[in-house]
Parts: structure tokens; C-alpha cells; sequence
């Protein structure tokens, strides 16, 4: 069952507190530790604050002069607006994989619903400019662990994150998507359906304020979050430096499970993966070795996930939703019209519809986001 949408108990309090200048998961942690409440914290002096370890007195000025600054009222009334409810570390509905973390966010924001079953979470993660079949291979073992019941946890940035929300989208299973800025942006900007789907089939989650832009900076934070949420991460395509590569440290630094699966040998793409492979993560090459990988939770469900990925694997290529059921934009419907079973290039396309190359490029992601069309390399489109 689905937690209510109502927020955490003094979360008005927390906000203040993981706010202030120089406070961040690690030293609220310790502040919260030295002084037992959250009550406690906002009413210390500066030299109390000092006194809690790895806080000096000018940090402790800092935090002083800065706890009461961010507007919370202002805060609690975009998230009303938005939909958007926050819990902090102490409540009960906070994701317990999370919260045994190293440095698990006080507050989180969610748009959408957390249940018990997204405690049986998977996150599967990689390169933003992947190939066709570092799409296909983050879609089908998201589109086979959700039929089987596992929540499917990426970024929802572009590449491999998209395709592993589609994934277990298509397969109607549960997804969350961990924003690397405040919920009242999407990025991409492009995501701005999928992040709808997500939110109404799963939840999209991030520990920054709803306003925050998205920087570099708040990316590799986030990824930390991805890894928590979940028992194991799946790494598909990732260059040497990846933001994928931090999710797997995360992974690595909370116990959990690291998995990749191989791409070619001479792709650029794949030496992430290849690189922790050789380091000891899990080579998957099915659920089956997914399972393997989760020791005592994959023996117990190894034989009801290979039977649902055996039914999974023949309606893989079904459209997402039944084209009757849609209300398509013209814009959808024009492009649509133009194709068919067979490949069709996107020059074609153009010439077909007479709209805006960033109107047509718009209207296939949207298509593609229904599942009602696949892209194959070299700009080429058809119909499921």
C-alpha cells in the first residue's frame, strides 16, 4: 500500500535546519546526534554548537546567523501547489534502504507515492549518449524486473535513465526517478511527459529545494540517492568517468550490489562497465544473473522472476498505451501518420509533415515515450 501524500511531521523545523550555511547531510547527522532533537539544534547558542564535533566556532556562527534564513512558509505552499509532499529522516515512511546509508538525505521531496514494495528496488543507470543497444538492454531488464515486482530506480536524465524508466513504465511496474534539482524544474526539459508518467506510476524524489536549478554540482549528490534506494545497481554503458561509475561507488561504500552488463570491446561506451567488471561487479547478462548477484533475496526469487520475465519477453514489444486510448496532439498525429511498420528517416518525416525540425524532434520523443514507436539507428523511426 501506497504511503499517504501528507508531509513528515516538523518538516517546516528540518527545513530550517538543512538549509543553514554549512550544513549538509553528514553534519546535520552529528547535530542531530549531539543534541537528541531537531528543537534542540535550532535553540543552541554558538558556543553549543561549536562544541559538537567537526564544527569549529566560526561554522557555528555560521549555521547560527543562517537557520532561521530559508523561507520555509514560501517553500510549503509551492510544494502544496505542485503536489509535491516532503518527509524528513524521522518518519516511518522514509525509505528504510535509505536511511542506512552513510549519509542519507534529512528531507526529501516527492511527487507521487513510496510504498513498502519499493523497498524491492533496482536502479539501473549509464551513459546519457548511449547506443541503440545500451537502450534496449536498460529497457528490458527494467520492462523484466518490474513485471516481477521490483521498483526500477534511475536519474531520468537522457540515454540509458529514460530508457529504464520506459522500461518498467511499459511493463506497468513502479519506477523513481531521483532529479539532480528541485522538482518544480524537470531536466531534460524533454522529460517533461516522462516525468508525469513517473510521477503517477511511481515517484520522482529529490532532497533540494523545489526552485533549485540543475548544476553539476548537484548530480553527483544525487546519484548517491539512486544507489541507496536500492538493493543493487545495474550499469549500462558508462565511459571511464561517468556519473553512472559514482552511482556504482555509492553502491560499493553502502553494501549494496554492483552490476554491469558487457557491451563490445571496442566501444568507448562500454570500458565503464568493462572497468568494473574487472574490479569484481556482476556480469548480467539476464534476471537471472541479477538474481544470483542479491544472494538470499534473488535464491527465494529466482524462479517466480524467470517465469514472469519468460511472459514479460512476449509482450516486450507492445505499444506502452493502446493508441485508442490516446488523446494524440495534431503535431503527434501527423508524424504517426507518416510512419509505419518499416523504417522511415526523419528527412522523410519533415517532408511528410510540414512541421519544425523541433517540432517533429518533439514529437517523437513524445511518440517514443508512449510507446508507440522505436527509434533504430541512423534517424530511422517506425511504428510497434
Amino acid at each position: 500500500m501506497v504511503t499517504p501524500q501528507k508531509n513528515s511531521v516538523d518538516i517546516e523545523k528540518w527545513l530550517k535546519l538543512i538549509r543553514a550555511d554549512a550544513v549538509g547531510p553528514v553534519t546535520f547527522g552529528k547535530l542531530i546526534k549531539h543534541f537528541s532533537t531537531i528543537d534542540y539544534v535550532l535553540g543552541a547558542s554558538v558556543s553549543e554548537l561549536s562544541k559538537v564535533d567537526g564544527i569549529g566556532f566560526k561554522t557555528a556562527e555560521r549555521i547560527a546567523i543562517t537557520r532561521d534564513k530559508f523561507n520555509t512558509c514560501a517553500e510549503l505552499e509551492l510544494a502544496d501547489k505542485l503536489g509535491v509532499w516532503l518527509i524528513n529522516l524521522a518518519d516511518k515512511r522514509y525509505p528504510p534502504l535509505l536511511a542506512r546509508t552513510y549519509d542519507p538525505p534529512p528531507v526529501l521531496y516527492i511527487k507521487g507515492t513510496l510504498g513498502t514494495s519499493d523497498n524491492l528496488a533496482i536502479s539501473i543507470v549509464g551513459s546519457r549518449r548511449c547506443s541503440l543497444y545500451g537502450q534496449e538492454q536498460a529497457s528490458q531488464f527494467a520492462h523484466f524486473l518490474a513485471s516481477a515486482g521490483f521498483t526500477i530506480c534511475s536519474g531520468m536524465a537522457r540515454g540509458i535513465d529514460t530508457a529504464a524508466h520506459t522500461g518498467a513504465l511499459s511493463a506497468g511496474g513502479r519506477t523513481i526517478a531521483v532529479q539532480g534539482c528541485g522538482l518544480a524544474n524537470i531536466f531534460p526539459p524533454e522529460n517533461k511527459k516522462l516525468f508525469e508518467l513517473i510521477s503517477n506510476s511511481g515517484a520522482c524524489i529529490s532532497e533540494l529545494p523545489l526552485q533549485y536549478e540543475p548544476l553539476a554540482e548537484n548530480f553527483p549528490p544525487r546519484n548517491r540517492i539512486i544507489a541507496g534506494l536500492s538493493l543493487g545497481t545495474i550499469v549500462v554503458e558508462a565511459a571511464p568517468k561517468s556519473g553512472a561509475l559514482i552511482t556504482a561507488t555509492a553502491a560499493l561504500e553502502n553494501n549494496r550490489e554492483v552490476m554491469a552488463v558487457p557491451g563490445k570491446i571496442d566501444s568507448p561506451l562500454s570500458k565503464g562497465a568493462h572497468q568494473l567488471i574487472k574490479q569484481g561487479a556482476k556480469l548480467v547478462e539476464s534476471v537471472e544473473d541479477v538474481m544470483e548477484a542479491l544472494g538470499y533475496i534473488g535464491e527465494r526469487l529466482q524462479s517466480h522472476v524467470t517465469a514472469v520475465a519468460a511472459k514479460a519477453s512476449e509482450r516486450i514489444e507492445k505499444p506502452l498505451f493502446d493508441i485508442k486510448e490516446l488523446k494524440l496532439s495534431a503535431d503527434e498525429k501527423a508524424i504517426y501518420d507518416c510512419l509505419s511498420k518499416e523504417p522511415v528517416h526523419i528527412e522523410e518525416i519533415i517532408a511528410g509533415t510540414n512541421l519544425t525540425p523541433g517540432g517533429i524532434n518533439a514529437g517523437l520523443i513524445s511518440l517514443r515515450l508512449k510507446g508507440l514507436i522505436k527509434q533504430l539507428p541512423g534517424s530511422l523511426f517506425l511504428r510497434h
